[in-house]
């Protein structure tokens, strides 16, 4: 699949929950936000016929999200449906990791095949302080549980956020000196208003190489093929890699290969996009394998070149984080 602007599109985002046992700030209201209904968001067979349909398309990675996607009964069996697609696409998750140590074997028996896990920082104080709960020690665990069980190369994602927890940095990095993980420092995205950080808490992607060379020197990691949005990098006696994506400051939206699906069915072609065509009354309406099929190639067609933040036309739209599965 390719879009009008030569991109390949092979990455399909699912979000399967916008609910969440965490109320992060960059993310959320402290009161959380009004549960959708059951029957506002796409149930698993909606979702494996999507699936399938992307695949069929040229997908071959699929990463599911949330929301907290652990909160969602029968996780794991959706994931044994999409692994024994044909021509199954690699599985992946995004988690916030609280659950994870109780379902970490399960999920690779089920055939996933990694996990990414969201933290933003080490102290357990400043954990409750971020997130609006504890659970710190959960996390850690979880950690260590998704490596036990296979699920690597495991990636730990951190926004830094200026005042906040930037002065971190250096103690993520150094994970990597112990650890064969990927350490992955995100830019701040704006996504939407209304939220406890402003733009101007973005922490630029040169401060933190700064930030990083304080721990050691920084040898650049040639990209051999498709690695995403990072730049990578590693210490010289480091066992993992370091990972920065400059979302914002140096955006890579000439690479973008991915398409996000929203749990309540909408189909974002940016994560930045305000207009999300209506894939749910589609498939309520019985949809046949190829409309599905020409619905996300519309969806495709639909991308932008870039996104505008930072431009004076840039408009955040009406959904938060969690609403939208990163």
């Amino acid at each position: 699949m390719r879009d009008k602007f030569g991109r390949t599109i092979d990455y399909l985002r699912l979000s399967v929950t916008d609910r969440c046992n965490l109320r992060c700030r960059y993310c959320m209201p402290a009161e959380g936000v009004p549960a959708r209904s059951h029957r506002e968001i796409l149930s698993y067979e909606e979702m494996l016929a999507v699936v399938s349909a992307g695949v069929e398309m040229g997908v071959r990675k699929v990463r599911i999200t949330g929301g907290e996607p652990l909160v969602r009964k029968g996780l794991v069996s959706f994931i044994g449906s999409l692994a024994a697609l044909p021509n199954a696409p690699e599985i992946t998750l995004t988690t916030n990791g609280l659950l994870l140590s109780d379902h970490a074997k399960a999920l690779k028996d089920a055939g996933l095949s990694r996990v990414n896990v969201s933290l933003d920082t080490l102290q357990p104080e400043r954990f409750a302080a971020i997130t609006r709960r504890g659970g710190l020690d959960k996390v850690l665990a979880g950690l260590h549980a998704a490596e036990d069980a296979g699920l690597t190369p495991l990636k730990i994602n951190m926004v830094p956020i200026r005042g906040v927890n930037a002065d971190e940095i250096a103690d993520f990095a150094r994970f990597s000196l112990d650890h064969p993980w990927e350490i992955r420092f995100i830019e701040f995205m704006p996504v939407s208003g209304n939220l406890d950080y402003p733009p101007e808490s973005r922490f630029p992607a040169d401060d933190i190489l700064a930030e990083l060379a304080r721990v050691g020197e920084l040898i650049p990691i040639e990209r051999t093929g498709p690695s995403g949005p990072a730049r990578l990098y590693r210490f010289a006696q480091g066992r993992g890699r370091l990972g920065v994506i400059p979302a914002v400051s140096h955006h890579f939206c000439s690479e973008c290969n991915r398409l996000r699906v929203t749990a309540d069915g909408r189909v974002r072609p940016c994560l930045f996009s305000v207009d999300e065509p209506d894939l749910r009354t589609l498939l309520r309406r019985g949809a046949t394998h190829d409309e599905i099929c020409a619905f996300l190639a519309g969806a495709i067609c639909a991308k932008p070149e870039r996104h505008r933040i930072g431009e004076a036309d840039f408009r955040q739209g009406p959904r938060a984080m969690h609403g939208i599965g990163g």
